[in-house]
């Protein structure tokens, strides 16, 4: 999956040693929020290991095409998910920002509408014979 926005969080780096295999690690979260819409969202996602961490080198402020994937979790009886990028994309052209003062004008169709011809009039539909209650309550 995929989604681009600006960074408007980078929070503190965490770490330890896996108590499974004794090797280090490091994960590092951040907080995107979507542009060009109307309702802007937000996402927490995290990048899992340092070499990752240093290579993408995500700063506040900046604009990305995250790509990730969604996992979910169960501890102690309760599910979690997990929002891990494992891509970043740098080359981003954002679309231009929605002016303040609404959307954008109506522009015609590019050929003009035919006129319509022959058009009969429509026919009133004659009321019921005994004046619409027939003993049932239904319309139809």
């Amino acid at each position: 999956m995929e989604i681009t926005g600006k960074i408007i969080a980078v929070l503190e780096a965490r770490g330890g040693t896996s108590a499974r295999t004794g090797s280090p690690w490091k994960m590092q979260d951040y907080v995107l929020e979507t542009i060009n819409e109307q309702y802007p969202r937000r996402i927490c996602f995290n990048v899992f290991g340092e070499d990752k961490i240093t290579s993408m080198n995500i700063q506040l402020n900046e604009i990305l095409t995250v790509y990730f994937d969604i996992n979910a979790r169960e501890y102690q009886g309760r599910w979690f998910n997990d929002v891990r990028a494992w891509k970043v994309d740098r080359n981003i052209n954002p679309a231009p920002q929605p002016t303040p003062d609404g959307p954008t004008p109506f522009t015609a169709p590019a050929q003009p509408a035919q006129p319509v011809q022959n058009v009969q009039p429509a026919q009133p539909t004659p009321p019921f014979e005994n004046g619409g209650n027939d003993g049932e309550d239904l319309p139809f």
